[in-house]
């Protein structure tokens, strides 16, 4: 069975936050509520024994620092996995900034030669009105892009609070719970075709 490197860049949501971190410091300070499974990339694994799922989730990133550190998490890999933006969002940088640096990775992805996909952000329910209108056109951004988009947020989203997260897949408001990420795991995740080698 021929293995497949999927390098996920992203965000404390890829880190897998609350409860997961890629960094052993960082794991060292969560403690005894350490769990793996607080992971979306542990629970995509599971669903294909192919994958050899990276992560490279940093907490806090905003885009413009995720684009920075691709080159190291793309090096080995196949597909590239790009998710980023709520911090954008957060610390009140421009949208349009935040998708021209998310389209800037996926554009050195492909100059790489890997397969790409991009993550949509999630709802945030700990946010303002304000950020609830730039999830949306973030959203709209992303989607535009051109690449094949992990529907994070609709897998979450609270169809009767539409900017919202529903309440079993987050613990923190701002994070997916172990549920959440298995969501993610399970349903948003779709491996991009991946090219063959010649």
């Amino acid at each position: 069975m021929e293995r497949i490197v999927v390098a996920c860049l992203g965000d404390s949501i890829t880190a897998g936050s609350p409860l997961w971190d890629p960094d052993a410091a960082v794991r060292a300070r969560i403690g005894d509520q350490l769990d793996e499974r607080s992971q979306w990339e542990w629970w995509a694994a599971r669903q294909d024994g192919r994958l050899e799922l990276r992560n490279h989730g940093v907490y806090g990133e905003r885009t413009d620092q995720i684009a920075a550190r691709l080159a190291a998490a793309a090096s080995g890999a196949h597909v590239l996995i790009v998710q980023g933006g709520i911090n954008d969002v957060a610390q009140h940088a421009p949208v349009e900034q935040a998708g021209r640096n998310l389209r800037a990775m996926l554009e050195r992805g492909r100059e790489l030669g890997l397969a790409v996909a991009v993550a949509d952000v999630l709802p945030w329910n700990n946010g303002d009105a304000r950020a609830a209108r730039d999830i949306v056109r973030l959203n709209e951004l992303i989607h535009a892009l051109g690449a094949p988009v992990l529907p994070f947020h609709a897998t979450l989203v609270d169809p009767e609070r539409p900017l919202r997260m529903r309440a079993e897949c987050t613990d923190d408001g701002a994070h997916p719970s172990i549920e959440g990420h298995r969501l993610l795991g399970e349903q948003a995740f779709r491996l991009p075709p991946v090219p063959t080698a010649t």
